[in-house]
């Protein structure tokens, strides 16, 4: 099972924004000396409340620069809002300079403000993420290509450089709605799932679909489901259910806010569901947070609720959020990490 940490690089009210990349560093050294399998890295713009990471692939290189063994992950890499050679070109060198440690996570959000302040049409958002996927995927693996769609067109290209990994990096897709995991599978990528927006027990269907898929498609093996979660890990019980209460709730709320103010936006599926969920986030407690959404505990808790995860939905990693809300303080973050890392993974490998 791999383990990895979902970071946002967060910027945490009243520091400034180089102590908020100085201690995200700090964590990342942690990570790779404590033996953590992967750092995953947002995608976020325009929220000084909660982040600095707007370049992860920027910031992947100057991971790759500082670590030599884990690996570095994009989650996701919001592919709509990209020009797809340039993308190609900056993932492909940031996995030559990784000596090929890239998993390139990829999606399209569910938050069209960012589209707007791009410029793109949210409602465009989906046949622009299949055919920028597509011009990626073809760049790093074909000589020279051309390419003629609705958005781009490109004429005899050769990209450079290529990946350092053959044919590409592993590339694993966020599955959001329902539709998506079939289509996922089909195509025969690993999926992102997550329960931001609902509970443990509705990933399940989602995850047969993909499965379903997968196998019809013909493809090798049953596919892989990484699972990104908020996770915190504590000496007691008790601490590891009230230190991370008022950050995990901070991001419910804002989450919930985004997601109501979206529902009603040009191109936004399911608009009354969305407006449900964005209600349920500004209204649900802690308690039925700590039953449905997060993993919270000692490191022996935190085991048997990742190993009951396991069989019930056949999870292949977790993205662990430890710092969900951005108000955990440093020093706890690293303690979480460490007890992640030296008390619970052992028991997965």
């Amino acid at each position: 099972m791999e383990f990895g940490m979902f970071h946002e690089f967060q910027w945490t009210p009243g520091e400034s924004e180089a102590a908020a990349f100085a201690h995200s560093f700090e964590q990342v050294d942690a990570a790779e000396r404590w033996g953590l399998d992967a750092m995953w890295l947002a995608e976020l713009h325009f929220a000084p409340e909660r982040s600095v990471l707007s370049a992860p692939l920027v910031v992947g290189s100057a991971i790759a620069a500082r670590t030599r063994r884990m690996k570095i992950g994009t989650a996701v890499q919001v592919l709509p809002l990209c020009h797809p050679l340039r993308l190609a070109e900056e993932a492909a060198t940031l996995d030559q300079i990784s000596d090929g440690r890239l998993i390139f996570g990829v999606g399209r959000s569910g938050f069209p403000h960012t589209y707007e302040a791009y410029g793109v049409p949210y409602a465009e958002s989906r046949e622009r993420f299949a055919e920028t996927l597509e011009i990626v995927r073809r760049a790093w693996t074909e000589p020279r290509f051309s390419h003629r769609g609705k958005y781009f067109s490109y004429e005899n290209v050769a990209l450079v450089p290529k990946p350092r990994q053959k044919p590409h990096p592993p590339i694993r897709v966020a599955a959001t709605s329902p539709d998506t995991y079939a289509a996922i599978g089909s195509l025969g990528h690993a999926i992102f799932v997550a329960v931001r927006l609902g509970t443990f027990s509705e990933l399940a269907p989602g995850i047969q679909a993909y499965r379903e898929a997968y196998r019809a498609a013909g493809h090798p093996g049953l596919g892989e489901v990484y699972l990104r979660v908020p996770v915190y890990v504590a000496e007691t019980a008790e601490r590891a259910r009230d230190e991370p209460e008022a950050s995990i709730m901070r991001l419910l709320r804002y989450t919930g806010a985004l997601i109501g103010q979206s529902a009603g936006r040009a191109g936004a599926r399911e608009i009354e569901q969305r407006a449900e969920r964005g209600e349920r986030m500004q209204t649900i407690t802690y308690d039925e947070v700590l039953r449905d959404k997060v993993i919270v505990g000692t490191p022996a808790m935190v085991v048997d609720r990742l190993q009951q995860l396991r069989e019930e939905i056949g999870l292949d990693g977790i993205l662990a959020e430890l710092n969900s809300g951005s108000l955990i303080p440093h020093d706890r973050v690293l303690n979480a990490l460490r007890l992640l890392c030296e008390e619970v993974m052992p028991r997965f490998k």
